[in-house]
């Protein structure tokens, strides 16, 4: 993998896309599907029968991994977009242009995979359209902002990607038309999730007490809006260490470089805030006894991992060191939510208890292999990475 840093080659000047190409039928496309087709059997049994027949879910943890999993973490996985186009088109920072389309690929599919998940979880989930109908809304309700936020999102996604299958089947009028109103829903992907990414820590400060002191805090939604921005720009340069080491692609090494000191920044910003949140309100002593101690502090040396990883200069141009970071920061990001979310939560009567059944578990590995074989299926046919020359292809 340290040798993709030598390929100090960029995109295409104009930034054109192009399949990756390859056979599609592999041995990683075959065990994503095996599991996509285990989940699809346990999805009838849960539809069928209800959440308890599959589920370890009860009234002290009425939200699992479902929630915490596939929508609060798989949510943050789909900022690469959100982060993309705010550099690119808002703060104009047009070199990592060739990166805005894989972005909002991986947007869309964690979008949309949340949005189905949230299904599994609803239990009269044929009633779901209701959160649609003024007449059913409550406008005071943060979840139901976050509902609105992700469904609008998930389409403006649709249209952000909607290119890339114009120019597939050559529908050139209709891209052109496209591109001449895409600014609109541009300027929506940027707004929506910083609104949702939010609100989803906001939903947690309603808990008070029954939430452990080392996570409820008024700056939840400060914490989850920072932990969206770091998560979307590892799982951009993840994705693309990754896809360069799996097809043989050149490195985009002089962008994932300079990616990679934003996540210091935003890394930073997050590991400095929590100490000072804690300090503000009395509660560093909570770090060493308080309920889920445990997973605070991995959750912190897994933060403070992704930034020592990349901290010099030079490490940000070797494939090793980014793949190192991003996959420590994603990590300390999964961590963080899931602590607020399932480890930090305290019921108020019990005892209650949670650990996920295999079924649970079985359906949120579908989920996610899912968006594998839609990645392998999208990125072989359709252009969705940047062109690069016969000598590197």
């Amino acid at each position: 993998m340290t040798s993709l840093a030598s390929h100090d080659t960029a995109p295409s000047a104009h930034h054109d896309h192009a399949p990756v190409g390859g056979r599609l039928i592999t041995v990683p496309f075959l065990i994503a599907l095996a599991f996509v087709a285990i989940a699809g059997f346990i999805l009838v049994q849960r539809f069928a029968h209800g959440i308890g027949a599959v589920s370890n879910l009860s009234d002290g943890y009425p939200w699992g991994i479902w929630v915490a999993i596939d929508v609060v973490i798989g949510s943050a996985f789909g900022c690469a977009g959100y982060v993309m186009a705010l550099l690119v088109y808002i703060l104009n920072r047009g070199e990592y242009h060739a990166m805005v389309r894989p972005a909002v690929m991986a947007s869309l599919f964690g979008y949309g995979l949340a949005g189905a998940a949230v299904l599994v979880d609803l239990g009269r989930y044929w009633n779901f359209y209701h959160m649609m109908m003024p007449s059913y809304a409550q406008p005071n309700s943060v979840m139901l902002e976050v509902g609105l936020c992700v469904a609008t999102y998930t389409i403006v996604l649709i249209l952000e990607f909607a290119p890339a299958f114009l120019e597939r089947f050559g529908m050139h009028d209709a891209r052109r038309k496209l591109s001449k109103i895409l600014f609109f829903f541009i300027a929506l992907g940027v707004l929506l999730p910083t609104m949702h990414q939010s609100s989803l820590g906001t939903m947690m400060v309603i808990l008070g007490h029954k939430l452990s002191p080392l996570w409820q805090t008024q700056m939840l939604p400060v914490f989850f809006l920072t932990t969206a921005v770091l998560m979307g720009f590892a799982i951009v340069v993840w994705e693309s260490v990754l896809s360069a080491l799996g097809f043989r692609r050149p490195m985009e090494t002089a962008e994932l470089a300079r990616l990679s000191g934003l996540m210091v920044y935003a890394g930073l910003a997050f590991v400095v805030l929590r100490f000072v949140d804690l300090a503000v309100r009395g509660q560093l002593g909570a770090m060493f006894g308080a309920h889920g101690t445990v997973m605070f502090w991995v959750e912190t040396l897994l933060m403070i991992g992704g930034i020592a990883a990349i901290l010099p200069v030079a490490s940000r141009r070797r494939g090793k060191a980014l793949f190192v970071s991003s996959s420590l920061f994603l990590a300390g990001g999964i961590v963080y939510r899931l602590n607020v979310y399932i480890v930090g939560l305290i019921p108020a009567v019990g005892p209650w208890t949670y650990f996920p059944s295999l079924s649970e578990i079985l359906i949120t590995v579908g989920i996610f292999s899912l968006e594998v074989v839609l990645y392998l299926v999208f990125v072989k046919k359709l252009p969705v990475m940047h062109a690069v020359s016969t000598k590197h292809g």
